[in-house]
């Protein structure tokens, strides 16, 4: 069984390795839309996965340092595509979230990446 909970948070960006005068060389933001999914079976006495309070607890950490910052500014989102944004969230949050299997990052509502690890 897979459960989710979504999340979302808008930041600036620029993509420094696209050709010239393509228009994400260009400072631009986007309200990202992100949904982690979690699988496991409900445990026999919550019926849970995991409680959703304790998957925000984990994620929002996470989320405060991408909310309203320049992407290109943090560590390792140099090249803040959608791709490598996914990953870096990945990897940020399966750490503490063993169950974690799937995470699904849209940039606008018709484009976005699913990342399995």
């Amino acid at each position: 069984m897979l459960i989710y909970k979504q999340f979302t948070f808008d930041s600036a960006h620029f993509l420094p390795n696209v050709p010239e005068g393509h228009k994400c060389a260009n400072m631009h933001g986007h309200t990202y839309a992100l949904s982690v999914f979690v699988e496991g079976h409900p445990d026999e006495k919550t019926g849970w996965i995991i409680d959703y309070g304790d998957l925000k607890k984990h994620i929002k950490p996470v989320i405060d340092i991408l909310d309203h910052h320049l992407l290109n500014e943090i560590p390792g989102l140099e090249n803040p595509t959608s791709e490598i944004l996914t990953i870096w969230l990945w990897n940020k949050l399966k750490p503490m979230i063993p169950e974690l299997k799937r995470i699904e990052l849209k940039e606008t509502p018709s484009s976005g990446v699913i990342y399995e690890g």
